[in-house]
């Protein structure tokens, strides 16, 4: 077992974090109060190369395997979630064409994931959050095209994206068994961005609800077969689910950085606050939660780049590392009391951003039955 990083694997990683402490970090508190990242970021972010991560290199992307890209997505959760989500969400959506894609959609997604847009993956809707089974969206066979009607929720990069993994039932009694993912492009006719939400953290990515009338695409844009989406997605979620984790890490590694610098500058009683044992003690359970969620990240992720099951693990990363996150930004503002608490510093946010970790790309209640069901049956 051997727990060092490759030279390649720790370039990246000094690259990310340099990209970020210049780039993202010193506009974070701004782009959390504008709910938008600032302009030109974007083109930033792709000339660095983190917006393709996971494109294959047969389409000319960088092919990394997931522990590499764990390691720059937990420094870009250190900079502004809300950036590491927008990123991720390419990844999310590009996912299922990696995993079920023919080479004519392979070409033609990435390509526009390369050329440095963001792509989006659509499944939620304003009844089927945690239930996938119950899409209303419908695709009708109609000749050589399908023509897809509904509505979808709480999609990130939705206002944003340029293309599109659509999720839809083509069968009419719905269910899982009808689910069916296609390629939508944004500019298809009918297919439009609905309203924004105002969010309550990582308010720098964009999520919009998407709505579909009458949108006709050809039957060359479904992924896989009729009735695979169900299993597209849930094969997506398991890949996608420990970069969630990487980016929880991220967030609750920053805000414990904050919480000690702090602690050891601010004085009570005459002595840094960092000398009092209960200080050290919520200081000592932040930093093995942490560390326990990382390896967590890093194992699951190993896993998938051995091709070995992950998914129990996927689900342990992300449950994990999110329930982390959310405890140990909880735990620093109450080491920096007031100041944690102003909208001045950081530490608040930490605490905002965290909360979503817990509930998209399946909730931790979801996760905890995923795992159960992996050591039961």
């Amino acid at each position: 077992m051997d727990f060092n990083l490759t030279p390649d694997q720790l370039d990246l990683k000094t690259m990310v974090h340099d990209f970020v402490a210049k780039e993202i970090t010193p506009y974070a508190l701004e782009m959390d109060k504008e709910g938008k990242m600032y302009p030109g970021l974007l083109q930033k972010i792709d000339e660095v190369g983190l917006l393709n991560l996971v494109v294959p290199e047969e389409y000319d992307g960088p092919g990394l395997d997931a522990v590499t890209i764990g390691l720059m997505y937990e420094e870009l959760g250190k900079g502004c979630a809300g950036v590491a989500t927008s990123i991720a969400a390419n990844a999310l959506a590009g996912y299922p064409v990696v995993l079920v894609g023919n080479d004519e959609q392979k070409k033609k997604f990435f390509s526009v994931i390369n050329e440095g847009n963001l792509a989006a993956f659509a499944l939620t809707e304003p009844g089927a959050g945690s239930d996938a089974g119950a899409v209303a969206t419908t695709a009708i066979k109609d000749g050589d095209d399908y023509i897809l009607n509904g509505t979808k929720c709480f999609i990130t990069n939705a206002g944003l994206a340029e293309i599109f993994v659509i999720f839809a039932n083509t069968r009419k009694s719905a269910g899982i068994r009808g689910l069916t993912a296609f390629i939508v492009e944004r500019g298809t006719p009918g297919f439009t961005v609905g309203k924004e939400e105002e969010k309550m953290g990582i308010r720098a990515s964009n999520t919009c609800e998407l709505i579909l009338d009458n949108v006709r695409i050809p039957a060359a844009n479904r992924l896989g077969r009729e009735g695979e989406g169900f299993k597209i997605a849930m094969k997506t979620l398991d890949a996608a689910r420990p970069l969630v984790g990487a980016v929880s890490v991220g967030i609750a590694q920053a805000a414990f950085d904050t919480c000690v610098q702090y602690a050891k500058e601010r004085k009570q009683f005459g002595k840094p606050i960092s000398s009092f044992q209960l200080v050290q003690a919520m200081i000592a359970d932040m930093a093995m939660q942490i560390e326990a969620s990382r390896l967590l990240v890093y194992k699951a992720c190993w896993l998938k780049d051995q091709g070995l099951p992950f998914s129990k693990e996927s689900a342990l990363a992300k449950c994990f590392a999110s329930d982390t996150a959310m405890k140990v930004t909880t735990d620093a503002v109450q080491v920096m009391g007031g100041y944690g608490y102003s909208k001045e510093y950081l530490a608040e946010k930490y605490m905002r951003d965290a909360k979503i970790m817990q509930i998209y790309e399946g909730t931790n209640q979801i996760q905890r039955l995923v795992i159960a069901n992996n050591i039961l049956y």
